[in-house]
């Protein structure tokens, strides 16, 4: 039996093209070979740098014997989650509500009707902790499918009206007011790690839509406790092994409290978030006195985020790739997590000489028994660090730097993902917009014009992925078009070009025809999309923002730089879900609780106009609107008399000076002339 992957564009799905097992991708034929053979359906969900999906690739899948048994008694599909949120999403569910959690890979044992019967995650190839093997769950369904078939189909049946009767929780049509949003300050002070910063114990994840939230509430109230949770937070990150001390960007997670051991895989979104959230923390951090430190920090950080997006995740086309592996080569030929990252005393001696590999080992807290495996040591800054001589320690991160890059590097999952590009263009052109970095506004620029011409239909339907130029054949899902559009209205913003707003709109119109119901809640597929056994729906933020409160933000602000009161309604209707969750589960609705501030500030809406756009005087106050704290603000620059955008409407010079115009709920500031009037107007 063949495998049929060959000629997939998953990164994930080509990993496993010469695998013995006669893989299906996911698809209609796939279910029809399932039925004609009268064989159940092993679905496989994982995506290209997980870690144990590796491993059980290795163990299971490479293993002819396995192979043979599946090849005989099962119909075989394998899904790239990050292709198919759609699919991942409706399993997981169903495997979390059987086994009471749930993860990647995901094993799961489908009728020929795509029914779910029986469910787990990794299986080891022998029998420990526990688990039974790989091979003794395929015999133990086998002989379920063989002999109690009745029972199976009863059993899945059940499953699936279980599902399918599921309703969200939605609460209201109405948003958040101020004691929604007060609670839900208080629930994360509940959970907040006073000594190490984050919330929750180990593993401990970068909670950056948290810290947006945190943000913006300080902006808009004035809350110094927001504040300090977000300030302490970012710097405890910044100096813990999570993030690379050496060429920037955060990996996937820290198995610890204390930010040391990273879960070594890099992720786009992740660095996406968190790169939009450290310009954020300098933007809203006063200057003088010690605040200085960590406005250099968090400059820095925003930066070299910003920096390693471009150099290490961009595209041959222009996008950015998904992520990087946790996995490299340590040198023997042998697979292992960190082997890229990780440092003893001993090699950087090697590379440093004795008197700056010491001086490293202090700086890096590298020790002789390590903070990860065999001794090794990931690269973080202690608390303590002391004074040391900038241009030593310069020197020192550039000729490890060097070193590093002549290891194995490990491997890079080329797809790109339509939801974590739009992050990204957000993210590089804010930061680009706020240090003076052209090269990253345009680099968000050339990711924007990808995603138009290549991801983008005639009718403005989005793809969700491509890969090489090639364009993938799934549909994009709301994220999608809500994170897109995020990334078009931030650019918009940035530039003050009208066709990014234009786009949005379009992206937009979208989801209001085809992702919303009566009610104003939201569907994570459009009502054309393939029916699955489930409309998968689902508004809490996990790794990224959800497609729902994501496109509550986008549709706010469009709103905002439109006066469109379809967009904005839609907006409030779909916020009842944060006054129902915000309270309740904080860390969980962190995107929507910002988009909520952004609804109770306004969101301002910013209109400046010069005689050019190469006006200086034009290009301060542009510049000063877009480091304004408001939460959410929207800004358009612009000549006066432009219709380039509709925020410039009637917006003249005042005597013949560049000025701004700044509005909110129906209600307008004088304009104003002065950068610090305007810095003013957009502050608490």
């Amino acid at each position: 039996m063949p495998n049929r992957l060959a000629h997939e564009t998953s990164p994930y799905l080509l990993q496993h093209a010469d695998n013995p097992v006669a893989w299906w991708p996911w698809s209609a034929e796939a279910f029809e070979e399932a039925r004609r053979t009268n064989r159940p359906v092993l679905l496989s969900v994982g995506y290209s740098s997980c870690h144990w999906c590796h491993v059980m690739a290795h163990e299971s899948f490479e293993d002819q014997p396995t192979a043979d048994y599946l090849n005989e008694h099962f119909v075989s599909v394998k899904v790239d989650r990050e292709e198919r949120p759609d699919v991942d999403a409706v399993y997981m569910e169903a495997v979390q509500a059987a086994t009471g959690q749930g993860g990647w890979p995901m094993t799961v044992f489908l009728t020929p009707d795509a029914e779910p019967f029986y469910f787990g995650t990794y299986f080891p190839p022998a029998p420990r902790h526990g688990m039974p093997s790989f091979r003794q769950v395929l015999e133990g369904v086998r002989s379920a499918w063989t002999d109690r078939r009745d029972e199976v189909a009863e059993v899945a049946g059940k499953i699936t009206r279980d599902l399918s009767q599921r309703e969200i929780d939605y609460g209201s049509t109405e948003a958040p007011g101020e004691e929604e949003l007060s609670g839900a300050l208080l629930g994360l002070t509940r959970e907040y790690d006073p000594q190490r910063g984050g919330f929750g114990g180990a593993p401990k994840f970068p909670p950056s839509m948290a810290l947006e939230f945190l943000l913006r509430h300080h902006a808009r109230t004035g809350a110094e406790g927001a504040l300090e949770m977000a300030r302490d937070t970012c710097e405890r990150m910044a100096r813990g092994g999570i993030y690379d001390q050496l060429a920037g960007g955060f990996a996937r997670y820290s198995v610890d409290r204390e930010w040391t051991v990273p879960h070594f895989e890099k992720m786009l979104y992740d660095n996406a978030l968190l790169c939009r959230v450290y310009a954020h923390l300098w933007r809203s951090t006063a200057r003088g006195g010690a605040a200085d430190g960590l406005r250099d920090l968090a400059r820095r950080v925003a930066v070299e985020t910003a920096d390693f997006l471009v150099r290490e995740l961009r595209t041959t086309e222009g996008g950015f790739a998904s992520a990087l592996d946790a996995d490299s080569d340590d040198g023997t030929g042998k697979h292992v997590e960190g082997a890229y990252y990780v440092w003893t005393p001993a090699q950087l001696t090697e590379v440093l000489g004795e008197e700056d590999g010491g001086l490293a080992a202090q700086y890096f807290g590298v020790t002789e028994d390590g903070t990860f495996e065999e001794g090794q040591s990931v690269l973080q800054l202690p608390q303590d660090e002391g004074v040391f001589d900038a241009d030593r320690i310069a020197s020192i991160k550039s000729r490890l730097l060097d070193a590093r890059s002549q290891r194995p590097a490990p491997g890079r999952d080329d797809k790109v993902v339509a939801a974590w590009n739009g992050l990204a263009i957000a993210a590089l052109a804010e930061t680009g917009a706020y240090f003076d970095r052209p090269d990253l506004v345009e680099a968000a620029v050339s990711a924007a014009d990808l995603l138009v011409r290549l991801h983008m239909d005639e009718h403005a339907k989005l793809a969700r992925t491509s890969k090489d130029g090639q364009v993938g054949a799934n549909a994009g899902v709301l994220e999608d078009y809500a994170d897109v559009a995020e990334g078009f209205l931030a650019l918009a913003s940035v530039t003050g070009e009208g066709v990014w707003l234009e786009f949005a709109g379009f992206l937009l119109d979208h989801v209001l025809a085809g992702f919303v119901d009566e009610s104003g809640a939201l569907y994570d597929t459009a009502a054309d999309a393939e029916q699955l056994i489930r409309r998968p729906q689902d508004p809490t933020d996990n790794a990224t923002p959800s497609g729902w409160t994501a496109a509550a933000g986008a549709l706010l602000s469009y709103a905002a730089q439109t006066g469109a009161e379809p967009h904005r309604t839609a907006a409030e209707r779909a916020l009842g879900v944060v006054k129902a969750l915000g309270p309740r589960v904080p860390r969980f609705i962190g995107w929507g609780l910002a988009v909520a501030e952004a609804y109770l500030d306004g969101p301002r809406e910013v209109a400046v106009v010069g005689p050019s756009l190469d006006d200086e005087a034009a290009k301060a106050l542009h510049r000063t609107a877009l480091l304004g704290t408001a939460p959410g603000a929207v800004v358009a620059f612009g000549v006066a008399g432009s219709d380039e955008l509709p925020l410039l409407a009637d917006r003249p010079l005042v005597d013949g000076e560049p000025a701004a115009y700044v509005c909110r709920n129906f209600t307008c500031d004088a304009p104003t002339t002065d950068p610090e009037r305007l810095r003013t107007a957009l502050s608490r």
